[in-house]
């Protein structure tokens, strides 16, 4: 059974698009969320895409490694309580992460 996630995609007031995940992220999941972003980058017009978390509680490694490839195309805005598995996993690294609350 699939853990409870929303995704949609929206446009900021800068015309930016912004995809944005409310729940749990992980395994049984990740495939729907992965189409979204894909979509979103295809749409962006080569400017990165935002990721708003803010709403995301959990991720696990599937979801991270989903995340990994489109480092340089996406700025993320992830909840506070992720900031530690973002660190350790490196992703704060190679991507643009910012916590908001």
């Amino acid at each position: 059974m699939a853990t409870p996630v929303t995704v949609s995609t929206s446009r900021d007031a800068e015309g930016r698009v912004v995809v944005t995940a409310t729940g749990e992220l992980d395994m049984s999941n990740i495939d729907d969320f992965s189409g979204t972003l894909a979509k979103a980058l295809a749409q962006s017009d080569g400017e990165p895409v935002r990721l708003d978390f803010r709403g995301i509680e959990y991720l696990d490694s599937g979801a991270i490694n989903a995340l990994f490839p489109h480092a340089e195309r996406v700025r993320l805005i992830a909840n506070p309580v992720l900031s530690a598995v973002l660190k350790i996993s490196g992703l704060t690294d190679v991507m643009s992460v910012e916590t908001g609350g």
